[in-house]
């Protein structure tokens, strides 16, 4: 893979260059790894390859190396969509400058392992409906799913997945769709998985993923017993007092799961039919 900066990583390569160092240890995959690569007034060279050194770059954003020069890890198709740094290594991804994953507190792979251990996955087929960047796909291949099918409508979003090292690589148990999961479910085979997980986007972005004839198509594709988390987050609490969790949840019952809140979603379980 290419290397990725970021700006704190720009700085240590301009500061090394400048010292005169001829040679720095830094991470160029998002502090999945270490590299040791070597620096000259001129630019710094890594398994083969030259590289200018970096100009001024911006916070909060990723860069990517793109053949001539360092660009942002952003694509613009109706909406901006941006690959973005975090604290923890895993970077997130912003949506017209909205955050699609937590990382305030915890990394959002840590995140997504908590999430995902609330389906127990081993040995089972799951079905990821909101791909993302795949972490609760990554995730579920480390717990030991004998099949993930994830879904993700957005180019962009796969696009990103090919840029970030955190994201999945290619693993037999794991099939990635480009479609839309609102109109693919209605071709899934009833009882078609063991467990699921949604982690839409926003109500105000993708409200469909919220109807009740979604999650009633969740659960004819859902086997009994089977879990399901579903995230929520808890928008326009604040300005609205609206209760998305609690929207969605009673919907999840009316479709024949029994739900309980459970951190910032939805944790159920698809009941018997009668």
């Amino acid at each position: 893979m290419a290397p990725l900066l970021t700006r704190a990583v720009a700085e240590q390569i301009a500061i090394a260059a400048r010292t005169g160092e001829s040679a720095l240890e830094c991470s160029l995959d998002l502090d999945r790894s270490r590299s040791r690569i070597a620096v000259s007034a001129s630019g710094w060279q890594h398994a083969g390859a030259h590289y200018p050194l970096p100009g001024e770059l911006k916070e909060r954003t990723i860069y990517y190396w793109d053949g001539a020069a360092f660009a942002p890890a952003a694509r613009y198709s109706g909406s901006l969509l941006k690959l973005v740094p975090t604290d923890w290594g895993p970077p997130t991804f912003e949506i017209d400058g909205i955050k699609m994953l937590p990382t305030a507190r915890v990394s959002p792979l840590d995140d997504a392992r908590r999430k995902v251990d609330l389906i127990e996955p081993r040995g089972k087929r799951v079905l990821d409906t909101c791909g993302g960047l795949g972490y609760f796909a990554s995730c579920c291949l480390a717990r030991g799913a004998a099949d993930v099918q994830s879904f993700e409508k957005n180019a962009d979003v796969l696009w990103l997945r090919t840029l970030n090292p955190w994201s999945p690589g290619a693993d037999a148990r794991l099939t990635l769709l480009h479609a839309d999961i609102s109109l693919a479910i209605a071709s899934l085979p009833a009882g078609a998985f063991d467990a699921l997980l949604h982690d839409p986007p926003r109500f105000g972005i993708a409200g469909e993923l919220y109807s009740q004839q979604f999650y009633d198509q969740l659960a004819r594709v859902l086997k009994a017993r089977g879990r399901l988390f579903h995230y929520t987050g808890t928008p326009n609490r604040l300005t609205s007092g609206r209760d998305v969790p609690g929207e969605v949840l009673r919907r999840l019952q009316r479709a024949g799961f029994a739900a309980r809140r459970e951190g910032d979603g939805v944790f159920a379980v698809r009941q018997r039919a009668g």
